[in-house]
């Protein structure tokens, strides 16, 4: 069987305060392609459909669309809820989803809602675990699905995730394809720069061997870099379809396309998806960021993160933005700051003006500008006054 692997599309993503919908589009239009190319027997998508647990009526309508027209494919379906998204209010899709022919599991119920089974067209019988994301409150009450003993109530959340994916799989049969998809962090993956930090470290992170060897192929989501994490059997996030964010400029946007039957070992390659507007970082002076706008085949149509090589003054920003009307991030270049360490001389407040003392914290910071002094006189004069 044919399977396409997606995941983390985080449609409603606003990046610094702009809208990147389109982009969000476009990088679901080149999914859609993809399985319209492969002709998959499956469509995965892994979690992480909204970026945020209340989506716009705009992002639901893209999703909804997306899932109906790689449903439109021939293949079958199935989606599950990440970190960002709302597990109840995605089940409350659950109705126009059977409907349409898409299985959707945003929160996690009984263990016989989780394992989803189905054909390919060539009659080969897969199942499937399709696991949501748990946070850790909802990771142990999914144990009360189990008879739990005291001690095993208040294990790890590995260790939560670990029992309930063992009992999932006790469905898999023994000359099927048995494949899993859930959306958390394996230990050795590595982050794609724009995941969010509190959900990915620390407690959140679960060892490989949580899945057993008698999945033919796991599909993951949650980190937004494609990539294979070594386990019992083929464990693989398939990466964003799309830079969600400037940390994120470098990753390679794909799918996985996955070739394997109940006899085969997995064969995974991916497929590029292009036509979003990408991200970039441009660094230099007012007098090379001038001459990178003029010769804007550089950087197109690209948003930007500019991190300029010019000493903190007031209009900074405005000067990089009137140069490169794309920058949505403008930052000071690190080498242009002092250095704390050589700053560290207590000044003397005694007796001195706010203003004596606010001109001495923009000279330690290297901010020196006579326009940001003045306004600072102006406005402490007129606070003074009132």
């Amino acid at each position: 069987m044919k399977i396409l692997h997606t995941s983390d599309w985080h449609v409603g993503k606003v990046l610094k305060g702009q809208s990147r919908l389109d982009d969000q589009i476009k990088a679901l239009n080149g999914v859609v392609q993809a399985a319209k190319a492969e002709r998959p027997d499956l469509v995965i998508v892994a979690g992480d459909l909204y970026d945020t647990a209340t989506p716009t009526a705009d992002a639901t309508r893209v999703v909804v669309r997306a899932l109906s027209a790689l449903r439109e494919t021939g293949a079958d379906v199935v989606a599950i809820g990440g970190n960002h998204d709302n597990g109840p209010t995605l089940d409350a899709l659950r109705v126009w989803a059977e409907a349409a022919g898409v299985a959707l599991r945003g929160a996690v119920k009984t263990p016989a809602d989780h394992l989803i089974t189905g054909r390919t067209r060539d009659g080969e019988e897969w199942r499937l675990v399709a696991l949501p994301f748990l946070s850790q409150r909802y990771a142990v009450r999914a144990g009360e699905l189990f008879d739990l003993t005291a001690a095993e109530a208040t294990q790890t959340y590995a260790d939560h995730v670990a029992r309930l994916i063992t009992r999932l799989c006790e469905g898999f049969g023994a000359d099927t394809v048995n494949l899993i998809t859930t959306h958390l962090t394996v230990v050795g993956g590595t982050m794609g720069g724009g995941e969010r930090e509190a959900h990915t470290i620390m407690g959140y992170a679960v060892p490989s061997t949580v899945f057993p060897a008698s999945a033919h192929y796991v599909a993951l989501g949650h980190l937004h870099r494609a990539q294979q994490v070594p386990g019992p059997a083929p464990v693989r996030y398939s990466g964003s379809p799309l830079a969600i964010d400037f940390g994120e400029e470098e990753n390679a946007s794909s799918v996985s396309i996955v070739e394997v039957t109940a006899t085969t070992a997995a064969k995974v390659r991916e497929v590029p998806i292009t036509g979003p507007v990408p991200l970039y970082t441009v660094r230099g002076t007012l007098e090379h960021l001038s001459t990178l706008a003029e010769s804007s085949k550089n950087i197109g149509d690209a948003w930007l993160r500019v991190y300029v090589a010019e000493a903190p003054r007031a209009g900074l920003r405005e000067e990089v933005q009137e140069l490169l009307p794309r920058a949505l991030e403008v930052r000071i270049d690190p080498r242009m700051l002092p250095d704390a360490d050589a700053n560290r001389s207590r000044v003397q407040r005694s007796g001195r003006s706010p203003g004596e003392l606010f001109a001495d914290y923009l000279s330690q910071k290297g901010h020196v500008d006579e326009a940001t002094v003045a306004l600072f006189h102006r406005l402490h004069g007129e606070v003074s006054h009132s």
